[in-house]
C-alpha cells in the first residue's frame, strides 16, 4: 500500500524517542481533501513589520471563506499569545518560532485546509525548512514586498519608533536582518496598491496554481 506524503515525512524525520511512532488516522488525508473541494496548501506570507502581511492574509482568507474554502490564518502576534508565548525575539527564538509554525502548518495541510501564515520569518533558511516539511506543491511563499521606508511611515504599532530609540532590541529591518525571498512563489508589491487588489492577486495566483478552481469564482461572485 502506498504511503501518504505525511507518513513518508514522519518516517524520514529524526524522532526524539524510539517510543514515539506515527499514529495512522482512521480518516485518510485523501478523504479529508476530497471533502473540502480544493487542494490544501500553506500560503506563507513573509515581509517586514508593517508591510501588510496580516492585513492581506486576512483579506485573502475572507475571499476564500466567502466561497466555501476551508481555511485558517496563523498570525504572528496571535500565536505568541499561546503556542509560542515562551519565546523572545533573539535569532535563536525566531528560528524556533518558525519551526513550530511549520509543524502546525503541516498539520493543517494534512487536515485538508488552506492555511495562511503571517510571520516576518526573516531568515531564508527557516522558510526553506518550513517548505521542506511539507509535501511538494503545498507550500507557497508569498512575499509582501513593501519598502522599509513605507513600513516605517505606517508603523501601526509604534515599533519602529521604539526600535530607533533603542527601546526594542533585535527588531527586523533595524538591528536584525531580513533576508528577502529571492524567488517567491507569489510576489506582491504593496506600494500604492489597495489591500483588495493585493488580495485578488493572491487569489488569481491560487487559481493559476490549481489550488482553487475558476468554477468557484463562477459559482460565487465574491471572487
Amino acid at each position: 500500500m502506498n504511503k501518504s506524503p505525511y507518513e513518508v515525512i514522519a518516517d524520514e524525520d529524526v524522532i526524539a524517542s524510539s517510543d514515539v511512532v506515527w499514529h495512522k488516522h482512521a480518516v485518510s488525508h485523501a478523504e479529508r481533501v476530497d471533502a473540502k473541494g480544493h487542494r490544501p496548501c500553506v500560503l506563507w506570507f513573509t515581509g517586514l513589520s508593517g508591510s501588510g502581511k496580516s492585513t492581506i492574509a486576512n483579506a485573502v482568507d475572507a475571499l476564500l471563506h466567502a466561497h466555501g474554502a476551508h481555511t485558517y490564518v496563523l498570525d504572528g502576534d496571535n500565536v505568541r499569545h499561546g503556542l509560542n508565548g515562551d519565546l523572545g525575539f533573539s535569532d535563536i527564538d525566531r528560528v524556533e518560532n518558525i519551526r513550530r509554525i511549520g509543524e502546525v502548518s503541516n498539520l493543517f495541510v494534512d487536515a485538508g485546509l488552506i492555511v495562511l501564515t503571517a510571520f516576518i520569518s526573516p531568515f531564508q533558511s527557516d522558510r526553506h525548512q518550513a517548505r521542506e516539511k511539507l509535501p511538494e506543491g503545498t507550500f507557497f511563499e508569498v512575499f509582501i514586498d513593501t519598502p522599509l521606508s513605507v513600513c516605517e511611515s505606517r508603523d501601526p504599532k509604534g515599533l519602529y519608533k521604539k526600535a530607533r530609540k533603542g527601546e526594542i532590541k533585535h527588531f527586523t529591518g533595524i538591528d536584525s536582518a531580513y533576508e528577502a525571498p529571492e524567488l517567491p512563489d507569489i510576489h506582491i508589491k504593496t506600494a500604492n496598491r489597495s489591500v483588495e487588489t493585493c488580495a485578488r492577486d493572491v487569489i488569481s495566483a491560487l487559481m493559476d496554481k490549481g489550488i482553487i478552481s475558476t468554477s468557484m469564482e463562477k459559482n460565487n461572485g465574491a471572487l
